[in-house]
C-alpha cells in the first residue's frame, strides 16, 4: 500500500510552493495556513506571508496587527495570533531554532497533534501519522468504518489514528503523510470520490461515500453594513471600525461599521453579498451613507485611505465588500502587501 500510494503521489502531485522546501519554518507556516482555507488561496498568500517574515526571528518581532494584516482574508484569526506567539516562544525558549520531534512542537503554542506530526514528518523525517479530515475519510473507507453518531465517529477516530500508525512509511514519512492528504484532497473526496484512479481501489472496503453523521446545519442572519466615504485633499477615505480586543471572534480587527435594521431599509442597498463565518451564512446588504448621518468619533472608528486600508487587518467581510463596491482589488491589496517585505 505504501508503493502504491508514493508511486501514485509522485506521478500526480500538485506543484505547491511548500512542497519544494524542507525549511520546518516555511512548512509550518504553511500547514497553518491551510488549516480551513482553500489551497488556491494559501497559494498566493503564503509567498507574501514570508516575503514579509522569512524567519521565526522576524515574525517574533513584529507587531500583531502587521501579521493579522497579511493574514487578512485568509480568516480564522485565531490561527496567526498563535502562530505569532509561537515564533516568540521559539525565540525566547528555544534559541530561535525550532524544535525537532513533534512531542516538543505540541508544547508551542497553537501547534496540535496534526500539525506538530506534518512539521516533525516532511521536515525531520520523523515517522509519525498525520491525521486530519482527508486522512481519517481515506482510511475510514479503506476499512470500511461507517460512524453514525458521535460516539461510534469518536470510536472511528481511535481506530484511524492506531491504522495511520501502522501505514507510515519509516524511510519517506514526510512523502507518505503529503500522500495521504493529496489523495483525500484531490482523488477521495467527500463527495463523489474518484474510486476509478484510486491507487488503493483494491484495498478498499467501500469504493464510494462512507456513512457519517449529519452535521448540523448552516442558520442564515441578515445584516446592513455602511459603506461611508469622504474625499480630501490627499484622496478618497472610508470610514472603518475597529473590533473590540475582547471580542471572542476577530478581535482586533477592522470592518465597515454595521446599521442597525431600523435604520436601514432594504431598498436603500446598493448590492448584497453572501458570507460565511463557522456555521453561520451572513446576507449583507449593503448601503452607502453619508458622513453626517453616522458618527465617526466613536473610539473604535477611523477614517482610512483607500490606499491605506489595502494593508490594514481587514475581515473578510470587509475586503470583500470593498473590492465588490470597486474600493480595492485584490491584485492590488497583494502589490500593496509586498513592498513591506522588501523594506522592512
Amino acid at each position: 500500500m505504501r508503493s502504491e500510494l508514493l508511486g501514485w503521489y509522485h506521478r500526480n502531485k500538485r506543484d505547491l510552493p511548500w512542497r519544494q522546501t524542507t525549511d520546518p519554518y516555511a512548512i509550518w507556516v504553511s500547514e497553518v495556513m491551510l488549516q480551513q482555507t482553500r489551497v488556491a488561496v494559501v497559494v498566493e498568500r503564503y509567498t507574501v506571508f514570508l516575503q514579509r517574515f522569512p524567519t521565526i526571528q522576524s515574525l517574533a518581532q513584529a507587531d500583531e496587527q502587521d501579521v493579522l494584516a497579511l493574514w487578512s482574508g485568509l480568516g480564522y484569526y485565531r490561527r496567526a495570533r498563535m502562530l505569532h506567539k509561537a515564533a516568540q516562544a521559539i525565540v525566547s525558549d528555544h534559541s530561535g531554532a525550532m524544535p525537532t520531534s513533534a512531542e516538543e512542537l505540541r508544547a508551542l503554542p497553537g501547534i496540535g497533534s496534526y500539525t506538530a506530526a506534518a512539521i516533525a514528518s516532511i521536515a525531520y523525517t520523523e515517522p509519525i501519522a498525520v491525521v486530519d479530515g482527508n486522512v481519517e475519510r481515506v482510511l475510514s473507507r479503506i476499512q470500511g468504518w461507517h460512524s453514525h453518531d458521535t460516539v461510534s465517529e469518536a470510536a472511528v477516530r481511535r481506530k484511524v489514528n492506531e491504522f495511520a500508525q501502522t501505514l507510515i512509511d519509516p524511510r519517506q514519512p514526510g512523502d507518505y503523510n503529503q500522500a495521504i492528504m493529496e489523495l483525500g484532497a484531490t482523488v477521495c473526496t467527500p463527495r463523489n470520490p474518484h474510486c476509478l484512479v484510486c491507487p488503493w481501489a483494491v484495498e478498499c472496503h467501500t469504493l464510494g461515500e462512507h456513512r457519517t453523521p449529519k452535521r448540523a446545519p448552516m442558520t442564515t442572519r441578515e445584516i446592513t453594513s455602511a459603506l461611508v466615504t469622504r474625499e480630501t485633499g490627499a484622496g478618497s477615505e472610508v470610514l472603518l471600525e475597529q473590533r473590540s480586543a475582547s471580542n471572542t471572534v476577530m478581535p482586533g480587527l477592522w470592518e465597515l461599521p454595521a446599521l442597525e435594521a431600523a435604520h436601514a431599509p432594504a431598498t436603500d442597498a446598493i448590492f448584497t453579498v453572501r458570507h460565511a463565518i463557522m456555521q453561520v451564512n451572513y446576507v449583507v446588504r449593503v448601503q452607502t451613507i453619508t458622513a453626517d448621518r453616522v458618527s465617526s468619533s466613536l473610539a473604535n472608528r477611523s477614517w482610512v485611505s483607500l490606499e491605506g486600508a489595502w494593508s490594514m487587518p481587514l475581515t473578510g467581510l470587509a475586503r470583500k465588500i470593498l473590492t465588490r463596491a470597486g474600493l480595492i482589488r485584490r491584485s492590488d491589496t497583494l502589490r500593496a502587501m509586498a513592498p513591506l517585505a522588501r523594506s522592512r
